[in-house]
């Protein structure tokens, strides 16, 4: 019951700050991007860092990381997705420059549209076409540039299971560029901001754990279905121990 009564204002409250804290960054991040390039992009995810470590912690959702953090390197960065918060807790968890997939709608968003437009790898799921540019995206951004994160299951698990199903592509791109998986699972994003509702908001405990790093040395294109589900098993387990605790 009491929640329900204080809910409007949290929601009110986080609102509000995420608008001025935004407002007063937008002008650093126009100016960023007039350079249109990896160190202008680099710079861009910095600030988007440091802003949502600040505002988490601000609107009492501080991100706690845990597990063991990647190597050095050009990796290939996957984690289940559930709430909207997730695109904002990766960025407290993850200390290295990277690339994200995502959807190309929200690039309509005023604002927040335009950030998103200066440092994701869009991909319209319904084209096949672009699905195909995508790939070939994130295969240049690994090779030239920093690792790539994906989100394999695509859209909000809103399912009673752990994870939904996985897609190739996570898989297919890590082989093909021989270069690491590393599985982050957030247990935590969904209680703060349910997929259900945009005003479904409510403080607390953001976790962001690391599963040990999985190898794609020797694998062939022919091993992805192996792999896929390999790292499906991994992070199933893990969540389903987080969620017990």
């Amino acid at each position: 019951m009491l929640r329900k009564i204080l809910q409007p204002f949290y929601t009110a409250y986080v609102v509000v700050t995420f608008l001025i804290s935004l407002f007063i960054a937008f002008p650093f991040f126009l100016l960023i991007s007039i350079g249109n390039n990896s160190a202008a992009r680099s710079s861009i995810w910095a600030i988007l860092k440091w802003w949502s470590k600040g505002w988490l912690w601000l609107i009492g959702m501080p991100v706690r990381v845990s597990g063991p953090k990647p190597t050095r390197g050009r990796y290939i960065i996957v984690s289940n997705h559930i709430s909207y918060l997730d695109t904002l807790v990766i960025f407290s968890a993850v200390d290295d420059y990277f690339r994200a997939l995502g959807k190309k709608e929200i690039s309509r968003v005023p604002l927040v549209g335009f950030i998103y437009k200066q440092i994701v790898l869009m991909v319209d799921r319904s084209s096949g076409k672009s699905r195909a540019l995508s790939m070939r995206l994130m295969w240049r951004a690994l090779k030239y540039e920093s690792s790539v994160l994906i989100f394999p299951e695509g859209t909000f698990n809103e399912t009673e299971a752990p994870l939904k199903d996985f897609y190739d592509g996570a898989f297919r791109l890590a082989i093909n560029a021989q270069v690491t998986i590393v599985p982050l699972i957030f247990p935590d994003t969904v209680n703060r901001w349910h997929y259900s509702a945009w005003w479904k908001l409510w403080p607390g405990r953001n976790r962001a754990i690391y599963l040990p790093e999985v190898s794609v040395s020797g694998m062939q294109i022919h091993d992805v279905p192996v792999l896929k589900q390999q790292v499906h098993e991994v992070m199933e387990k893990a969540l389903i121990a987080a969620n017990e605790q």
